[in-house]
């Protein structure tokens, strides 16, 4: 049985301390395991955290500066939307880089969204597309400097949590071979990574995978890349608030933005508790991207739900049965993903795509599905407990690709989104970009996440139509049912 099923109504969490900051992170309303960022209006007030591991070993939620109310005076220079990753990143950036206090306004509790819900996988990756898909877009010069961006970005990431202790796994990615007739896809990628991005990539074959790292039994081999951490989502989303807060950040979560109104350059955002007028907004709100926020994101963005489970603390002969001599990171090559571990505590973390609605979420089947995911790669965890299980929405642009942009400049409206599942390490990046832009540096950046705005689909006055969202489900359905059977069977 899942910890959502068995968690108690949340309504009143235990009281830590009397401040008012502290106060603010208790929650207001119960967590809806339903909400779908396509249908509902808002993703809430102050609503209580999905009931991940991350959010319940990651210790008490630190302190905050409460939520917005009408006797603030709310005039400020860069107001942040979204409390994530992202936001505090570019939060704490525009403060170190550029001595620009930002507020951060947060919809539910602190970090509430993708933040700590994820599978806590950094990679060497910024959206969907592989290295060799860069130069097919793009060209080969572009596609170098989009590696030598996502190299930094490590590098940004790594400098960020060397004082987060946020029990970080490093070691690299193990990108797994589901079946034989991938490898031959995996040694071409490896070499060209090997011999035109300088990226140390390494082909291992089914028995040494199996015999040196991890006894997954699907495993046909493997890529293992250089660049890989694992670390605890709710650790390092605490930590960064923390970093920001001692940088001056003020942080008030339970204010959902419920409208937005732009005059003479200044930017109302009003919430339940007053209005925050802001010279500079970015949006950092990732999954949770409500289609009303602004024109400017409406349709931009294809929520997609990824579904996340972690065991009981395995023995030591369970580890030894499954072989696991890794923490590393570790995907396989399937369209619809998995992404699992090893954590330091030996449970094991696993997690893929979902429901294709917030409605269907909670049905039993899903986190069945993954069970049985979790069976055929580790036959002897068949039946083990299953401590926590939850689902989160995943902010997937219509190509694939990131954007840190300003979408119209004659506003002073920026947004970092469109990670699609790759955001653990690029956020911190993303963040970073962000600031630049919204500190008047955009010009310097010249890659094409960058230089324009996040894509409709194809078909312009569908996607723009209100009654587009149930015909993008449905078109969902379809796919992946497609991507199943060129995964399984094709």
């Amino acid at each position: 049985m899942s910890l959502v099923m068995e968690q108690p109504a949340a309504d009143v969490p235990p009281k830590v301390k009397s401040t008012r900051a502290q106060e603010s992170t208790q929650a207001k309303e119960r967590y809806d395991p339903k909400y779908d960022p396509l249908k509902d209006k808002s993703p809430g007030h102050g609503k209580e955290y999905a009931p991940t591991y991350w959010v319940d070993t990651a210790g008490v939620p630190p302190e905050d500066d409460g939520p917005i109310t009408s006797d603030m005076d709310m005039d400020v220079d860069v107001a942040i939307i979204g409390s994530g990753y992202t936001g505090l990143s570019t939060a704490i950036h525009l403060a170190e880089m550029y001595g620009i206090k930002a507020i951060v306004i947060e919809a539910n509790r602190m970090s509430w969204g993708c933040s700590t819900r994820n599978g806590g996988q950094a990679q060497c990756a910024s959206g969907r597309l592989k290295r060799s898909q860069w130069i097919e877009r793009w060209g080969l010069e572009t596609a170098l400097k989009m590696h030598r961006e996502c190299v930094d970005g490590m590098n940004t990431f790594k400098s960020l949590i060397k004082d987060i202790d946020c029990d970080p796994q490093p070691g690299g990615h193990l990108y797994v071979a589901h079946r034989p007739k991938v490898m031959a896809t995996l040694d071409k990628e490896a070499k060209l990574l090997r011999d035109t991005f300088d990226y140390d990539a390494q082909i291992l074959d089914a028995e040494t995978v199996k015999r040196d790292y991890v006894g997954d039994q699907e495993a046909a081999g493997a890529m293992h890349e250089p660049e890989g951490i694992g670390i605890h989502a709710g650790k390092l989303a605490f930590g960064y608030l923390r970093k920001a807060r001692a940088l001056g950040v003020k942080v008030h979560p339970a204010s959902p933005v419920m409208g937005w109104e732009t005059r003479n350059g200044v930017h109302y955002l009003k919430t339940p508790g007053g209005v925050v007028k802001a010279r500079s907004v970015g949006v950092c709100t990732g999954g949770y991207t409500s289609q009303g926020l602004h024109s400017e994101l409406k349709n931009r963005l294809l929520p997609v739900l990824s579904n996340s489970m972690v065991t009981r603390p395995l023995t030591q002969d369970e580890i030894a049965a499954c072989n696991f001599k890794t923490n590393q990171v570790i995907t396989d090559t399937r369209i619809l993903r998995h992404y699992y571990r090893l954590l330091p505590d030996n449970r094991v973390q696993i997690g893929t795509r979902s429901a294709i609605s917030g409605k269907n979420a909670p049905e039993k089947k899903y986190e069945d599905m993954l069970r049985a995911d979790l069976t055929r790669k580790f036959p002897s965890l068949d039946q083990i407990k299953i401590d926590y299980s939850w689902w989160g929405w995943v902010d997937v642009s219509h190509d694939m690709m990131p954007r840190i942009y300003q979408p119209n400049p004659k506003q002073s409206i920026f947004y970092a989104l469109g990670y699609g599942g790759n955001g653990v390490m690029y956020s911190a990046q993303a963040g970073k970009r962000l600031a630049q832009w919204i500190a008047g540096e955009g010009h310097k950046l010249d890659l094409p996440i960058f230089e324009s705005k996040l894509p409709f689909p194809n078909v312009r006055e569908v996607v723009e139509s209100e009654m587009f969202a149930p015909f993008r489900r449905v078109g969902q359905q379809f796919l992946y049912q497609w991507y199943s059977l060129k995964d399984e069977v094709l």
